[in-house]
């Protein structure tokens, strides 16, 4: 198969080949071959060769180090090294996985990419390299440090919650530690298991929740920013001037943030809450592209927050935005920083529309709640819950909860899951719905009251065409009734439709005053240099995948925004 060609003029030689003792005792001719497939990398300090879950390849370190480090809780953990003739990668390799932890230089590096059909080209030709990799990875695998060790070991928590399960500030922190990617632990006091885990005396009940940041501070019914703050959450800008400042961090914030830090420019996303937006509250994407075993919305937004911020843009939580200066692009963000922008980007989506029943806002949090977080799933293990709404996210939300619940039933307002002819939920899940023996359907039925002490015992729901009432027990009721758009602290120079949402292109209109010659962009609001993109954007498409795009687009206007005014 190998041949000693004439000498070609490779990067990587195959004395340098040679070095890496995997190849060591590779005949001449073998490693002249593989000088001229394997790809020469040059990376800088703290530069990744290759990240957790990326497809599988062979790395040799001709010069520098790498670090071995795991993203858990937003934060990097170093679990090893390389140093020059070692290779990394071999337990993707062997085992057949993507790479369980990602490469990154320690210092000035040069490594070597063998892809993995032409390691498979090589061991087939000399086996005995293919048993090396293997012995390596399994090394990796069950050394006192390797990949079993490290999985058999409880993962560490970062903080320890303690309140009730009902308690609506309990749950609210409870999500932001959970959206935010912090590990931690939650104990109810009136469970004597979770009592003796709580280390000293219990708080007084008016001082609860209280959160415990291990190896750290105990706060008592904290401000999230607070929280944010004693777990190293970014919550301030760390610059006054930037390229673009992203109004929310859900899907499209999060894809403009991407877009924008990898292309160079400084960017900054500004989050009032947590990253994820509307979609982190999904328990289950099944149509996102790349995802064939669907996503929950929390763990979309999860991995798009650790590529935003391992690619330079900053995302900051729990800060709101006051107000913006159309005239000269100051973001003015609650505490009184202002932040100095080339451009902007409307990022900051929809909230789920909120419903006027009796009973609502007394067990909001306690029982009834507008969308389902993943995390909520399993407090409904073998109870009766109940969903209201025929969108995809309700369908989704049915789904998951079925594999916990007894059952799952959806009060749908209409006749049927279609509307006006055309599905209002997907095929797709319309079929997976009917084939759960858990999963039940009302149809012309509306949620007219919600009843329960401490939490949620029990919904009434009237029959539209009958008019009867029925009262129904309930263990949760999760609302997906539609959403609208918070644009009332937009300033007035930004036009919006009739429904409150953010016009831009063609469809600002004449109406509007305009200086410059060219044609506003497609996604670029009534002001030039402000843009908006994903579900607060006027428009008729609101899914996760188009608001990707649009984050995207955003920053392709934004160049050419900017290389106007240099």
């Amino acid at each position: 198969m190998f041949s000693a060609a004439a000498p070609v003029p490779f990067v990587v030689t195959a004395e340098e080949i040679g070095r890496i003792a995997v190849f060591a005792d590779l005949e001449a001719a073998q490693r002249q071959w593989l000088s001229g497939v394997v790809a020469d990398i040059t990376l800088a300090p703290g530069e990744s060769a290759v990240n957790e879950g990326d497809a599988r390849a062979l790395f040799g370190l001709l010069e520098g180090r790498i670090e071995v480090f795991r993203l858990a809780d937003g934060v990097d953990s170093l679990i090893g090294e390389r140093v020059p003739g070692d290779v990394f990668g071999e337990m993707a390799i062997a085992f057949g996985m993507m790479h369980p932890n990602g490469f990154r230089a320690a210092e000035a590096s040069r490594v070597f990419r063998l892809e993995l059909h032409d390691y498979h080209a090589l061991a087939a030709d000399s086996p005995e390299i293919g048993e090396r990799v293997g012995q390596l990875a399994m090394h990796r695998l069950g050394g006192a440090k390797g990949l079993q060790a490290r999985a058999s070991t409880p993962a560490p928590v970062r903080a320890i919650v303690l309140g009730q399960r009902w308690d609506v500030s309990c749950a609210q922190l409870r999500r932001f530690l959970e959206r935010n990617q912090i590990r931690f632990r939650w104990l109810q006091p009136d469970v004597p298991a979770d009592v003796e885990q709580w280390s000293g005396a219990l708080p007084d009940e008016g001082d609860l929740p209280a959160v415990r940041v291990v190896n750290g501070k105990t706060a008592f019914r904290p401000e999230l920013r607070r929280v944010a703050e004693l777990l190293d959450v970014p919550t301030e800008p760390t610059a006054a001037d930037y390229d673009t400042v992203i109004v929310g961090a859900g899907p499209a914030g999060l894809a403009a943030a991407v877009y924008g830090a990898s292309e160079g420019l400084l960017t900054i996303a500004v989050e009032r809450e947590a990253p994820g937006g509307q979609a982190g509250t999904s328990s289950r994407i099944e149509n996102y592209l790349g995802f064939p075993s669907g996503v929950s919305g929390d763990e979309l937004g999860s991995r798009a927050l650790q590529q935003a911020r391992r690619l330079g843009a900053e995302i900051i939580v729990t800060r709101s935005i006051t107000r913006i200066d159309a005239s000269n692009r100051r973001v003015h963000l609650d505490g009184g920083d202002v932040l100095k922008a080339k451009t902007i980007i409307l990022a900051c989506g929809v909230s789920w529309r909120q419903l006027s029943v009796e009973g609502f806002d007394r067990l909001v949090g306690k029982g009834v709640f507008y969308g389902a977080a993943r995390s909520e799933a399993p407090n409904t293990h073998g109870l009766d819950v109940h969903v209201v709404g025929a969108g995809n996210s309700a369908g989704q939300a049915a789904m998951f909860f079925a594999n916990h619940a007894r059952s799952v039933t959806m009060l749908c307002r209409g006749a049927t899951l279609a509307k006006d002819g055309k599905a209002g939920m997907s095929r797709y899940l319309i079929d997976q719905l009917s084939s759960r023996p858990n999963v039940d359907v009302l149809y012309r039925t509306e949620v007219v009251a919600a009843q329960g002490a401490d939490s949620l015992d029990a919904i009434e729901v009237r029959n539209s065409d009958t008019g009867e009432t029925t009262r129904l027990a309930s263990g949760g009721l999760f609302l997906f009734i539609g959403a609208d758009a918070e644009t009332r602290w937009l300033p007035p120079e930004i036009a919006l439709d009739e429904r409150g949402y953010v016009l831009t292109g063609p469809d600002v209109g004449d109406d509007r005053d305009w200086d410059l010659e060219r044609d506003r962009y497609l996604l670029e609001t009534s002001v030039p240099g402000i843009f908006a993109c994903g579900d607060v954007r006027s428009g008729p498409v609101k899914r996760v995948a188009s608001a990707v795009g649009e984050g995207s687009m955003a920053i392709a206007f934004v160049h050419q925004y900017l290389r106007e005014q240099a």
